[in-house]
């Protein structure tokens, strides 16, 4: 086994990495990805959502209460996401990525509207699956968004159960970093606040002569990042879904 291990190891380290460049979201099936030194890259919006508190929920509830509440949580999020245009990626505990394939402004804006409208269905009073889900606990979260390229490689071994993907790139890791940093909020980069379109930028409301005009639904923050600080944008607005 351990010579296996090292001969392995060995040709993976020493070894070139081919990366191949896609316009899709590769999923755990792709024959293009082995577990040699194989890689595809592409383009996307990627959001990232966390269920927050799942500790506190599994120690006031029984296990399957706690199941429900995931199953519900992530119905909703998985739904909203494909509706969208959305590839869900990723279950990891209470987390999940979700890739926009692309970087138009659409793409960026069709990630913000599943992102707003995921925050309506988890925190609006007239939500019947905030209502159902508080019947056990209150469900906290928080979403992060940014856009960029993504390596994806497959890890493990052969077999079923042995294996999984692994999402590389700056925009998993802000999305990952902006959402861990919310609470019932979305969060997204300077470089999506600066692509939006305007119904996910802007909401109608009034001046003081109750004229209509628009209103930046964001507010500029800061976060730190590789030891840097970047500039992000968060909101408290919604989608409702109908």
């Amino acid at each position: 086994m351990k010579k296996g291990i090292d001969d392995k190891v060995k040709s993976i380290i020493d070894e070139e990495f081919e990366v191949t460049d896609i316009k899709y979201v590769p999923d755990i099936d792709n024959t293009s990805l082995t577990f040699g030194n194989k890689g595809l890259r592409f383009e996307a919006t990627t959001l990232f959502i966390d269920m927050r508190g799942s500790t506190k929920v599994l120690n006031s509830h029984n296990r399957t209460t706690v199941a429900k509440l995931h199953k519900a949580y992530f119905h909703t999020i998985v739904t909203i996401a494909k509706s969208l245009g959305g590839e869900v990626r990723s279950f990891n505990g209470d987390g999940m990525l979700v890739f926009f394939q692309g970087t138009s402004m659409v793409t960026l804006s069709n990630a913000v509207e599943a992102a707003m409208k995921m925050k309506w269905m988890l925190s609006s009073s007239d939500s019947l699956v905030k209502t159902k889900m508080e019947k056990y606990s209150t469900v906290d979260f928080g979403i992060g968004i940014d856009d960029g390229k993504i390596l994806c490689a497959k890890v493990g071994i052969s077999g079923v159960n042995n294996r999984d993907l692994v999402w590389i790139g700056n925009a998993v890791n802000k999305a990952v970093k902006i959402g861990d940093k919310l609470e019932g909020k979305v969060g997204i980069s300077s470089y999506v606040y600066s692509n939006l379109l305007d119904r996910v930028k802007y909401a109608k409301g009034k001046d003081f002569l109750g004229n209509e005009i628009d209103v930046n639904m964001w507010e500029e923050d800061e976060f730190t990042y590789n030891g840097k600080t970047h500039t992000y944008y968060t909101t408290t607005y919604y989608w409702e879904v109908v």
